[in-house]
Order: C-alpha cells, then sequence, then structure tokens
C-alpha cells in the first residue's frame, strides 16, 4: 500500500516551500508490505556521509565474525586530516580503538574515522552489505577520501592541490558541476532502499542478533538535533545518520514511540542553492518526516 493521498501534498509542499527537492520513504519497522508514506522514493539521490551506515554494518559483522577486534588500535594518521569534526580535524596524528573511532564515525560523522574503518575492511566487506540485502540502486564510489578526490578533479586540480582552496575559488557553475552532487556519478541509492537498510538492521536481518544491536545503539548516539531529530517531541528515540554535500541535506533513522513502535525513515533534500546555510531546508527533514510518521500511526492495520 502505498501511501500517495493528503499526505504526499502536505509532504512535497514542506520542502518546496523551503526552496528545495523532497525525497521520502517511510515505513513501520518489521512490517512487510504494510503502508508507506513516499515522496519521489525510488528516484535516485546523493547519500553523502549517509552510506556510513553501510560501513557500519560491514564493521559489526566483522567484529561479529572475529576479523576485526573492535578494542584493537589504529592510529589515524595526516593522510586522513581534511579538515571537519573529529579525527579529520585533529592536528596530530592520534591512536583510538576501532569501536571508538565507528562511534565517532555515526555519532558526529568523523570522515577520517570513516575511511580509516573503510580502508581496514575493505570496500568488497562494505559492497557485501549492498549485495546480501538486495539493493539493486545502491552503489558507492568509495569512501570519503575518494569522494573528496572527485571534487578535486572536477574543480581542476591536482593531487597536491589544497580542496578548500579549490572550492573558494570555484564558480557556481563549477559547483553544479560536481559529480559529487549527482546521484549517478557520486555514492547514490534511493530513499525506499535506504528504509529496506534500516529495516534489515532494526530486524537483525543485516547482521546477527548482537551485531546489529551494536550498531543500533551506535546510531541512537548521534548528536546532530537539527534535521530529523527537531520534527519528533521528547520521548520519540532517534537513531539516525545525516548526509551533507553543497545543496544536498539528507538524513535516516529510525523513530521509536513510547508505545514501542518504530518506523523507518529516510529524507533527502537537494536545494535550490548552494548556499552553506539553509536551517529552513535542514527543519524541513524533521517537519516531513514526522508528518509521514504520523499518517503510518494513523493508520489500522
Amino acid at each position: 500500500m502505498t501511501v500517495q493521498t493528503a499526505e504526499f501534498t502536505e509532504i512535497a509542499e514542506i520542502f518546496s516551500q523551503v526552496g528545495a527537492t523532497g525525497f521520502l520513504h517511510a515505513r513501520e519497522v518489521g512490517v512487510d508490505n504494510g503502508p508507506e508514506v513516499t515522496v519521489r522514493a525510488d528516484e535516485p539521490v546523493v547519500l553523502a556521509s549517509v552510506f556510513k551506515i553501510l560501513v557500519l554494518t560491514a564493521y559489526v559483522r566483522a567484529v561479529e565474525a572475529g576479523t576485526l577486534d573492535a578494542t584493537g588500535r589504529t592510529t589515524v594518521t595526516a593522510r586522513y586530516r581534511i579538515g571537519g569534526v573529529g579525527t579529520a580535524g585533529f592536528a596530530d596524528d592520534v591512536e583510538a580503538s576501532w569501536r571508538d573511532l565507528a562511534s565517532n564515525m555515526m555519532t558526529m560523522s568523523d570522515n577520517a574515522a570513516t575511511d580509516v574503518i573503510y580502508h581496514r575492511l575493505g570496500a568488497e566487506a562494505v559492497k557485501q552489505v549492498i549485495t546480501d540485502l538486495g539493493l539493486a540502486d545502491t552503489h558507492l564510489i568509495g569512501c570519503c577520501e575518494d569522494l573528496f578526490d572527485s571534487v578535486v578533479a572536477d574543480l581542476g586540480g591536482t593531487a597536491e592541490s589544497d580542496l578548500e582552496e579549490l572550492l573558494a575559488a570555484a564558480t557556481e557553475d563549477q559547483m553544479w558541476a560536481l559529480s559529487a552532487l549527482d546521484p549517478t556519478r557520486s555514492s547514490g541509492s534511493t530513499p525506499r532502499e535506504i528504509t529496506t537498510l534500516l529495516n534489515a538492521l532494526w530486524t537483525d536481518v543485516a547482521a546477527s542478533p548482537e551485531a546489529a544491536a551494536s550498531a543500533r545503539e551506535i546510531m541512537a548516539r548521534q548528536i546532530w538535533p537539527h534535521r530529523l531529530s527537531s520534527g519528533f517531541p521528547s520521548g520519540v528515540q532517534i537513531a539516525a545518520k545525516t548526509g551533507t554535500l553543497p545543496a544536498w541535506r539528507n538524513e535516516a533513522g529510525v523513530v521509536t514511540y513510547p508505545d514501542g513502535r518504530q518506523y523507518a525513515v529516510a529524507v533527502f533534500t537537494r536545494a535550490d542553492s548552494l548556499a552553506e546555510r539553509l536551517p529552513a531546508v535542514d527543519a524541513s527533514i524533521g517537519r516531513a518526516a514526522f508528518a509521514a510518521v504520523e499518517h503510518l500511526r494513523s493508520i489500522t492495520l
């Protein structure tokens, strides 16, 4: 059952009112073939850091399989120092456990932590998650390092170029033409496939019960309150992952109501503007997600 009635119109308008195109899929966790709310749910979207849910899934699988010791330690070196939050912005090399890096990857979207884990697991381990879950419309171009390398190349830079300097000098036309902003040339998926991934993590299909529970616990510690969480009242638990690139603002996660019912929601937005700060677009993610979930809750199965 696909809900495309008044709710579809209402949610689409939430995005258009703030100068963005929205893509959304919402479903109740553990309910197969149940009601769903869709807004361009099968159209391609840029994942940005939402791809880290796939890396997290591969990580907890490796820990469960014994091929990676979560308490083992590694060093995040200058190779990964690209700026931003967490170890990506540190001035010096830092040693940390794999589980702390996994926490940084998901709670604050630490790009360096992500890439260190990705390189330790290997691309095939992450792609195996996609294959196992039948995510036919999901593809990755690599990790954060690969994404940034594509931006450098698109802007005519070299391996020695400073990414921030290239971005500062880029024209608006050059920015819109970046392959990183095109879901067919960047890591991409669809909202429906991301809720499929979330549902699989919350029903112990994507990994063993213990491993999946570990992934859920990590995602519940995410610190950003300005998108998905902003739309829901206190008492509703949120476990989610954001994703951000120029024009793209996303968040996907599972919301748990006090009555125990859980809903997987994936919201992707493409703004009409390249402005760095678009708080109204950020807030539209929470508003749209709340409207979708409340509609699902109003339906008697």
